[in-house]
């Protein structure tokens, strides 16, 4: 049972990766400039998982890590705006392309799998408490 416990542990630590992931690109969808305050565009963080095969069960279940952010290299968006201070020569501005909709989509996912993880964690432990209360 404890294994169970520490598979669905694994599973909330990678879904908390994905949503500080999901809440940067979000807070950043307007930055313009990067952390060392040249003008680059910010670039959407996403994260990779991969199997945590030093966590598992007999039958065969294991358990998740987190095996990298990476970052999109996509274009930016370019406004037309003449008269923004970080125009180029022709008038451009270039915007994250971060997209609100499948950041909002990917953070409900994300969401529903933590959910489903504490649900597991309950479970496990209700059952625990029952397996005690026969053998006492």
């Amino acid at each position: 049972m404890m294994t169970a416990l520490d598979i669905s542990t694994s599973g909330l630590i990678a879904q908390r990766a994905r949503l500080n992931a999901i809440s940067s690109n979000l807070a950043n969808m307007s930055s313009l400039r990067n952390e060392s305050g040249e003008v680059k565009p910010y670039q959407a963080r996403y994260t990779v998982f991969q199997t945590d095969p030093t966590i598992g069960t007999r039958q065969g279940g294991v358990g998740v890590k987190v095996a990298s952010v990476e970052t999109e290299t996509v274009e930016p968006l370019l406004k037309f705006q003449p008269n923004h201070p970080l125009a180029d020569a022709q008038g451009y501005v270039a915007y994250p392309n971060v997209n609100m909709t499948r950041e909002f989509v990917d953070a409900l996912e994300a969401t529903r799998a933590y959910e489903a993880n504490v649900g597991v964690i309950e479970v496990t432990k209700n059952m625990s408490l029952q397996t005690l209360r026969i053998l006492a």
